[in-house]
């Protein structure tokens, strides 16, 4: 009877060291970066986007690193999944052929460093708030002064599509489901 309780003692204490270790840090929450060599690392993020424009990454093991929008392709925050382009964070509000994208971060100035030498990222155009669209390589920022181009340029293809976007009446975070119908077709 003695051996049956102690063997439980220690199979719940092992239960509770390995749950405990599987458990974020203080301020963490689960995510994932995706490195520039396309290497996904799952760990946990503590994010400090808005801020300026980087992230710490904590892996399972504990050891920490902190990411700007320059070092990463992409992170997952909890389940928020972010892009990054030219230092800059985006919040990805659909993917496909065109990603729409909100601009998160503003990481115009901020210095990284190439061994001791800092480089300065010109970061992207626009404030943190504003909407976009990814394809091809090309990011466009979209403006009432753009909105019409993009259209004409990118969603042409698409009837239901444009006559969503033409529907929006100036409201680019609806400019999202013409961008979905342009995906899904």
């Amino acid at each position: 009877m003695k051996l049956s309780a102690m063997f439980l003692t220690i199979t719940c204490m092992a239960f509770l060291a390995n749950n405990s270790a599987a458990q974020a840090p203080a301020g963490f929450v689960k995510g994932t970066v995706t490195l520039s060599n396309g290497t996904v690392a799952t760990g946990y993020i503590k994010e400090s986007i808005k801020k300026n424009a980087s992230i710490s990454f904590a892996d399972a093991e504990g050891s920490k690193r902190e990411y700007s929008g320059s070092q990463i392709n992409a992170a997952t925050v909890d389940t928020v999944n972010y892009m990054c382009i030219k230092g800059d964070f985006f919040k990805t509000i659909c993917t496909g052929k065109i990603c729409f994208l909100q601009k998160a971060s503003n990481a115009a100035g901020k210095a990284s460093y190439n061994g001791t030498e800092a480089v300065f990222t010109s970061g992207t155009e626009g404030k943190i708030g504003d909407y976009f669209v990814y394809s091809n390589n090309q990011l466009t920022h979209l403006t009432k002064k753009t909105v019409n181009k993009f259209i004409a340029e990118q969603l042409v293809s698409n009837n239901a599509a444009v006559e969503k976007a033409k529907a929006v009446n100036g409201d680019m975070a609806l400019l999202a489901d013409a961008v979905n119908i342009y995906n899904n077709n």
